[in-house]
């Protein structure tokens, strides 16, 4: 019967991790047990001594409550449930869960819930979203703010020699610019020009000329600003449309 311990043997590294990552060992320990029986999906037995293994008696308490934490980030996330009609405390392994078998497969799952592709501007689901769910966060980022600045390009009538953020400073330009609101406040279209720009030059340009290391999560909140933008892009060109 595999053990906590078997899996990772370093105390402080287990006591180190986020939730979501003390899930994924939760999830190898319980797919590990499978075969022994249901003990093994109680919340009480699987955080005993028996789930846990040979940590010094110093440390095992924290690690209990650790690993309890990865048990709840399960159940939370849908990936674990109570048995129906069951009065116990006994838990079985969702279909959501089955998919899941390891900590790589936790961890995709945490990232994807993390950038949720629903709220993203369609174009962005195709363009960036696979190289976010492969990690590879930098790529993401890039074709995400890359789609903004075609999406401005395109909505402007401007030409391909038209790019970064001078180009977004003339689209949304607060006097002449034709993605610009003129309904709304000086102050306000100015601002407007100065965040598609600065957007630009501070996400697009970067990752165009030099390898950025970036997280998960940091890429979740670049890509997100950048699908918000779109989707302001995208309603001035559809107000411009409907103008006469």
């Amino acid at each position: 019967m595999a053990t906590l311990y078997d899996l990772l043997p370093d105390a402080p590294s287990i006591l180190a991790l986020e939730p979501e990552e003390l899930a994924g060992l939760a999830m190898e320990l319980i797919l590990a047990g499978e075969g022994s029986g249901p003990s093994r999906l109680h919340p009480n037995t699987f955080t005993s001594l028996e789930t846990i293994g040979a940590f010094p008696q110093a440390v095992r308490d924290e690690i209990a409550h650790a690993l309890a934490e990865g048990w709840n980030w399960l159940i939370r996330e849908g990936l674990l449930a109570p048995r129906p009609g069951d009065t116990h405390g006994w838990h079985f392994v969702t279909r959501r869960g089955k998919k899941l078998r390891n900590r790589a497969d936790i961890a995709a799952y945490a990232n994807s819930v993390l950038l949720p592709r629903g709220t993203l501007a369609p174009t962005l689901v195709n363009v960036c979203w696979p190289a976010y769910m492969r990690g590879d966060y930098d790529t993401a980022v890039f074709q995400a703010f890359k789609e903004l600045e075609v999406s401005i390009r395109d909505a402007g009538g401007y030409a391909l020699e038209d790019y970064g953020a001078e180009l977004a400073r003339k689209a949304f330009d607060e006097n002449r610019g034709p993605l610009t609101d003129i309904a709304k406040p000086s102050s306000e279209r100015q601002a407007l020009a100065h965040l598609m720009a600065g957007a630009l030059g501070s996400y697009k340009n970067p990752h165009s000329h030099r390898k950025v290391e970036v997280g998960a999560e940091e890429a979740c909140e670049m890509i997100v600003l950048a699908s918000h933008l779109i989707k302001i892009v995208d309603a001035r060109a559809k107000a411009n449309a409907g103008s006469p």
